[in-house]
């Protein structure tokens, strides 16, 4: 029986690991290996870390939790149950796991544009979080890619890294007066014509091709399409959902179900590193102090 087991590897599973090792707690983690930045050539945002690749900073996180006797185990779990302040997990190959708290950090993964091209290009110059990487796309030609009306706010807020944005509707026409007239002011180009693929080398985007032949020099694309969860652990366990589908958390990472935390993308709509690591301290120390109390006497 372990007091903690906790479900994804990335830095809000691993720094609510560092937190309970450090205080004393038999503690397992399990990694399915496919964090949702696996494609991006760097990591950014992230004091002392900034630019860092995504897959060295992982390798630095566990090493750092060696001398806390954490156990790792690479390997996915597939089912999970709670019953009587008791969680019961199952990996792939049938093996059984118990503990008196369980930590969900599976995280998030991106809906991608449905356009050819764009999966090659994804985390190197097509992206979907401007404080991320709009920096390394300052005063480029900055496509944002949203059908209907989705692209609208994003394509104003890419102003702030570029002058030069063009929100590219992929053949849809649903922007509203409104919408155009606060475009236009803010001098955001619109292209409203469908969108047959996107070009690039060694990852770089260099244009985008449209349905009507035309090819048009685009240095990096931004997207907001929404999200599902990697893992559902969360449904299975009966935890409730916000309407964009991450999972409700009360103030220390707690979720409606008794002894279930939940910390990262998984749980918050401010999908940043940082704050992934930020919530899983908060949920270390949360899940620690829970422990504590129901181990006095």
């Amino acid at each position: 029986m372990y007091d903690v087991i906790i479900i994804g590897g990335g830095p809000a599973g691993l720094n609510a690991a560092m937190l309970l090792g450090r205080s004393r707690r038999k503690v397992i983690l399990f990694d399915s290996g496919k964090p949702r930045n696996r494609w991006s050539n760097n990591m950014n945002g992230f004091l002392t870390s900034d630019g860092m690749p995504p897959g060295e900073f992982i390798k630095k996180g566990r090493a750092e939790l060696a001398k806390y006797g954490v156990e790792l185990v690479d390997t996915i779990i597939e089912t999970a149950t709670y019953t009587k302040g008791e969680f019961v997990v199952n990996d792939v190959d049938g093996t059984v796991y118990r503990s008196r708290k369980l930590l969900l950090a599976t995280g998030l993964k991106d809906e991608l544009p449905p356009v050819e091209g764009a999966e090659e290009l994804y985390g190197k110059s097509v992206h979907h979080c401007p404080y991320c990487d709009g920096w390394e796309s300052r005063d480029k030609a900055i496509a944002v890619y949203g059908p209907e009306r989705k692209g609208t706010g994003q394509a104003l807020a890419m102003k702030t890294w570029s002058a030069d944005v063009t929100l590219y509707t992929d053949g849809t026409d649903s922007l509203t007066r409104d919408d155009l007239e606060l475009l236009e002011r803010n001098e955001v180009k619109i292209c409203k014509e469908k969108i047959v693929r996107l070009e690039g080398t060694d990852g770089q985007l260099e244009h985008i091709v449209l349905k009507d032949g035309e090819k048009r020099p685009q240095g990096a694309m931004f997207f907001s399409l929404g999200t599902q969860q990697q893992s559902d652990l969360g449904t299975q366990l009966g935890c409730e959902f916000t309407d964009k589908g991450v999972i409700k958390t009360k103030k220390l990472q707690h979720s409606n179900i008794p002894g279930l935390f939940v910390a990262g993308d998984a749980a918050r709509d401010m999908q940043m590193v940082i704050v992934a690591a930020a919530e899983g301290a908060k949920a270390g120390v949360a899940i620690n102090m829970e422990l504590q109390q129901e181990d006095r006497k």
